[in-house]
């Protein structure tokens, strides 16, 4: 989809679909806005008609499909209610876009316009990257492995987001373009998430890595099981041990131009299970199809790394990888088993379902040792805990460091990707100690997220760390939010990437570390 920006009137925008977004406060009383009623001039009166009919009120996800006559040049208008104008922001602007190009596939409208909002959020020309954001997010489907058929017709050829005249066009440009980077790299999340395990084993999500990087000019580094062994990493491989296919450790690196080669990078890793069987400790077959997902963090971290190169942020930025199949087998890690992880720390098995911690603290150690990073953030479909505490509506949000807790969390609500702040206290790192190893994989029922996020922090050291829990948003079972299909969301590649874009290190220094 092509997303361009114009300052020319609605009523000169040649196209199938013209895209509408109302707020109550414009239409109460059956009486159209100003803004409103010069557009509804120029449309024949489509407007007021459906709103004196008591169709149209202009509520929060409210849409009235109209068709003025043959004169005009929009041969469909889509009425979009935002409620009140107080309350747009700019996760309503992803929902409004996403919608309307979703109703736009439907009725089979291959150019689109829409009539950015001059009311709260909308006023400022930033606004056109949650536009732009909200239509690409809006358009993807995941359906490569679906016989071909008229449906891809209804694919939207071009969206053109008309601004009022007094907004600046070249920063809405700007912004329009920068938010089509972020959430094509976010469809890129996505895509990798939503692929069949039998197709996305860790060898292959390696070169997917590796394909991401020749796109963009990222340096590559990919560990095989020679090298792992070499490194001693016996947690991924233990992990690993069970499939046919093995594991692999991927390193992703970005090195923007005057940014000094040895500058301590921001450092993002992420969990590539690519299915979870559960292991020896075999999960229930209901849901178990929903396993590809658990690959999610990796798939956030690619996405990350893509659109850190296109928007060339002026911060170093590494991705870690680990990535391993966890199936039962002959050479599978069992309950009972101790195994040495790469930094000599070891791990006591209670639960080989408890697989992706054991997996991260190889690849948060390579991260930490390999790179001496400013701060690490890791994202992990983790645990069931999270996902009881929080549900779909935020990430469990853990951390080291209250300044970079800070920095993650209003990105978070400035991004419309929640991160929640939950506690790691002296109590959950006690529940993870063992009596025969260092640590163990399963702190027991209580605070379930909290005792796995208490044996990553074995693996940071003192380095600013935070830890995200994605089990309950990385993917959903029904659309959502207007720009959300089924499937993986991509979780964490907006938030990140607006982490990246303001950095500089100050949240470092903005608070003391957590105790």
């Amino acid at each position: 989809m092509k997303v361009t920006v114009d300052a020319r009137a609605p009523s000169a925008a040649v196209v199938d679909l013209l895209a509408v977004p109302i707020a109550s406060d414009e239409v109460r009383r059956s009486r159209l806005a100003p803004r409103l009623a010069a557009i509804d001039r120029s449309l024949g009166g489509a407007i007021a008609a459906a709103v004196q009919s008591g169709d149209f009120k202009g509520k929060t996800g409210q849409q009235v499909l109209a068709y003025p006559d043959r004169r005009r040049k929009a041969k469909r208008v889509l009425l979009w209610g935002m409620g009140e104008a107080k309350a747009i922001d700019a996760e309503a602007l992803r929902a409004a876009s996403g919608a309307a190009v979703g109703r736009a596939a439907a009725a089979r409208s291959a150019r689109v316009a829409l009539v950015a909002p001059p009311l709260g959020a909308g006023a400022d020309p930033e606004s056109c990257q949650a536009l732009a954001e909200g239509a690409v997010l809006g358009g993807y489907r995941f359906d490569a492995y679906r016989e071909k058929s008229d449906e891809t017709a209804s694919r939207i050829s071009s969206l053109t987001l008309l601004v009022p005249r007094e907004q600046n066009l070249r920063a809405s440009r700007d912004a329009a373009r920068r938010g089509v980077v972020i959430a094509e790299s976010q469809n890129v999340a996505r895509e990798l998430s939503n692929l069949p395990p039998n197709v996305l084993s860790p060898e292959q999500l390696a070169q997917e890595a590796r394909s991401v990087a020749r796109e963009v000019g990222l340096a590559v580094r990919v560990l095989d099981v020679p090298e792992l062994e070499k490194r001693k990493m016996g947690a991924i491989l233990a992990v690993g041990g069970g499939s046919s296919r093995p594991p692999r450790l991927v390193a992703l690196e970005y090195a923007p131009k005057g940014v000094a080669k040895k500058s301590p990078p921001f450092c993002i890793v992420g969990k590539g299970i690519t299915f979870d069987s559960g292991g020896i400790s075999i999960k229930p077959a209901q849901g178990m199809d929903e396993m590809k997902h658990d690959m999610s963090g990796a798939a956030t971290v690619i996405g990350v790394l893509r659109g850190a190169a296109l928007l060339a942020l002026p911060v170093r930025v590494v991705g870690v990888i680990g990535a391993a199949e966890n199936l039962p087998g002959g050479k599978a890690y069992r309950p009972g088993d101790i195994v040495t992880s790469g930094s000599g720390k070891t791990i006591e098995v209670l639960n080989t379902d408890a697989e992706g911690r054991v997996v991260l603290a190889d690849a948060l150690h390579y991260a930490k040792t390999e790179y001496d990073p400013a701060a690490i953030v890791d994202l992990a479909t983790l645990t069931g805990a999270c996902v009881v505490a929080l549900g779909r509506w935020a990430t469990g949000l853990f951390g080291s460091h209250a300044g970079l807790v800070e920095a993650i969390r209003a990105a978070g609500e400035k991004t419309g990707e929640l991160a929640w702040p939950m506690p790691l206290l002296d109590g959950h790192k006690r529940e993870i100690k063992s009596e025969v190893a260092d640590i163990k994989n399963s702190g027991g029922r209580q605070a379930g997220a909290s005792t796995a996020a208490a044996f990553l922090s074995h693996f940071v050291g003192d380095t600013p760390w935070v830890h995200l829990d994605i089990a309950g948003t990385a993917w959903t079972t029904s659309a959502a939010n207007g720009y959300q299909p089924r499937g993986a969301t991509g979780v964490g590649v907006r938030l990140l990437l607006e982490v990246l874009r303001h950095w500089d290190g100050s949240a470092l220094a903005a608070a003391a570390p957590r105790s």
